[in-house]
């Protein structure tokens, strides 16, 4: 950048004299690029260093706050089983089923006590190691005579814990006491501890986490092939010796200092503690990628910072005005046309929320008539049924008025009464089924409930001849529902069942309630079965003849099961016919799987 050695006639500067300036503008400008530089490196090097140790510290602090936690949880969940083996073994009733070898009640009153405190399982042994009690049924009968918590529970008074390993590698963790009968042993109970859902909920984790014994073995981790071995054994199971070497080079290069162990190839920090039972110890693994990050980001902006001087350095340092003000000029056109063309997309945009707005509230007009020609066909649908049966009990109730009998024309009066009542309850159902309510919540006996609906349809029932064969449990069969929902659910079934045995030469409906897992109400027929299956819940949906039904019927029944918590479902019997199937939860149930 040269300036010929012309004569100025304007009063600047001569030409030899410019050149000489800016030859040593040219020096300075040199010096000071090379010498901010040299400051760049310098900056960024005492920086990566000061907040690398900074943020691992940091880092390490954290780990340590979190491994407080999961010690802290592991604990508590060990205390709260504890003293559930002494309770139990102190329980007048179970000690009375021991001693009389009466366990009808046995199982149900532990799934009760599990329901109340927690617990993973709850089993009892007898003097021989037989289950005869567990709140898995699956378990009863079963022999434990050579399981170790039941020898130990036998050579003390005191309440035993065992940690036994599994053939696939797991642990089961589990507390035993001897329950004494007029001072002698007359059986053992068992409760498992379920610490493996800590192990679950730490493989959700970054950091990979372990629990070692007092023999330093490995009882729980986040890596199940861990599970047995010693710390250091657990380590050298990583990845091939090419990953580690490069995982070992990239943390060389950035950390600068040593880490604490080498993970699936990565460096890591190790960060451990003890837990205040039977000498265990925790330990947490956690890579260096977050302190690497937080790291780079720093420097980011400091590079960017040094490399934001140098432009400015340049560019206030440049001669060549003339091209910035075309550069500007330039920009300020594209500006414009930029702005020009937002302008336009603003407006076009604002056209597309009009409309759109216009076709929301179409929308929602047309949803508001379908909702309402919907609500308008199953109130028709459901109030047929007491219509027609108030039908019925008038017929009656007049032919017995002229017989001179008015007491039994005053219980059909009154049946009457009630079927208007129920309409009323029915009307109010079906706007808390249009809304999703659930308020009217409350324990119910299903027994109770068929009862009533089969009340309910009498007159049908009278009218034609069908076999009703009913199988109940003696117990009270307890869910929790909205009852007079239940009942609407049952009559829908009922009524679908008889429209279905019209041509039957024998026609026959069966009812069985069951216990298992679940409430299950099951509705059978030996009618035509069910053609289409895919469709069956679908609303509107029928195989009626019109005016005989609009297909509402299943559609309602099946949304009410669903907010009751279970599930309605219909198949073909293997000997002809229709199976309906509504499973609701046990009382209790949802309290427990809660827990």
């Amino acid at each position: 950048m040269m300036y010929e050695a012309t004569p100025k006639t304007d009063g600047s500067v001569p030409a030899p004299r410019a050149a000489a300036t800016e030859r040593r503008l040219s020096w300075w400008t040199r010096v000071a690029i090379a010498g901010l530089f040299i400051l760049a490196v310098g900056v960024v090097l005492v920086t990566n260093r000061w907040l690398t140790d900074r943020f691992s510290e940091t880092t390490r602090n954290r780990a340590e706050v979190r491994l407080a936690l999961y010690a802290g949880n592991l604990i508590s969940e060990l205390q709260r089983n504890s003293v559930v083996p002494l309770l139990l073994a102190r329980d007048p009733e179970v000690t009375r089923a021991l001693g009389d070898a009466n366990f009808a009640n046995t199982s149900q009153r532990l799934i009760s006590y599990q329901g109340e405190i927690g617990a993973a399982s709850i089993m009892l042994l007898d003097k021989d190691g037989r289950a005869v009690g567990a709140t898995n049924r699956h378990l009863l009968s079963s022999s434990h005579r050579t399981g170790a918590y039941f020898v130990d529970a036998q050579r003390t008074r005191d309440t035993v814990f065992t940690a036994a390993r599994r053939e696939e590698g797991g642990v089961d963790f589990t507390y035993s006491r001897a329950v004494y009968l007029d001072n002698r042993m007359v059986g053992v109970i068992v409760v498992a501890v379920d610490l493996m859902k800590y192990e679950r909920a730490w493989a959700g984790l970054t950091d990979a986490v372990l629990v070692t014994d007092s023999e330093g073995k490995v009882i729980l981790a986040t890596e199940p092939r861990w599970r047995g071995l010693g710390l250091a054994e657990a380590l050298a199971v990583q990845d091939p010796p090419s990953a580690i070497q490069r995982a070992i080079q990239a943390t060389t290069d950035w950390a600068q200092f040593p880490p604490d162990a080498y993970l699936r190839g990565q460096a890591v920090m190790k960060t451990e503690a003890r837990v205040p039972f039977r000498g265990w110890r925790i330990v947490t693994f956690t890579a260096f990628d977050s302190v690497r990050e937080r790291v780079n980001g720093v420097l980011a902006l400091e590079i960017m910072g040094f490399a934001i001087l140098l432009a400015m350095a340049f560019y206030f340092l440049s001669r060549r005005a003339w091209s910035q003000s075309m550069s500007f000029q330039r920009e300020s056109a594209e500006l414009r046309l930029l702005n020009a063309r937002l302008q336009r997309e603003i407006a076009q945009r604002e056209k597309v929320q009009k409309d759109l707005a216009v076709a929301e509230l179409t929308l929602a007009q047309s949803s508001k008539l379908a909702a309402l020609g919907e609500m308008s066909a199953a109130v028709s649908h459901e109030l047929n049924q007491p219509l027609a049966a108030m039908k019925t009990y008038l017929a009656g109730a007049r032919l017995l008025l002229q017989r001179h009998r008015p007491e039994e024309a005053l219980s059909s009066f009154q049946r009457i009464d009630d079927l208007i009542e129920r309409m009323g309850a029915i009307t109010r159902q079906l706007k808390s089924y249009a809304r999703k309510g659930g308020e009217a919540f409350e324990p119910v006996d299903m027994r109770s409930c068929l009862s009533s609906a089969l009340s309910m349809m009498e007159p049908q029932l009278k009218a034609r001849v069908v076999q009703i064969t009913r199988n109940l449990p003696r117990s009270p069969v307890m869910v929790m529902a909205d009852r007079i929902r239940l009942e609407q659910v049952i009559i829908n079934l009922l009524r679908n069942a008889l429209d279905a045995t019209k041509g039957a030469a024998n026609p026959r409906i069966d009812l069985t309630v069951s216990v298992d897992q679940a409430v299950v109400l099951t509705v059978s027929d030996n009618g035509h079965g069910i053609a289409d299956l895919e469709n069956l819940f679908e609303p509107f949906y029928t195989t009626k003849r019109p005016g005989e039904g609009v297909g509402l019927g299943l559609a309602i029944s099946s949304g009410i099961v669903t907010d009751l918590g279970g599930r309605l479902t219909a198949r073909n019997g293997d000997s002809g016919g229709a199976v309906f199937q509504v499973q609701l939860p046990i009382l209790g149930s949802e309290l427990a799987a809660a827990e």
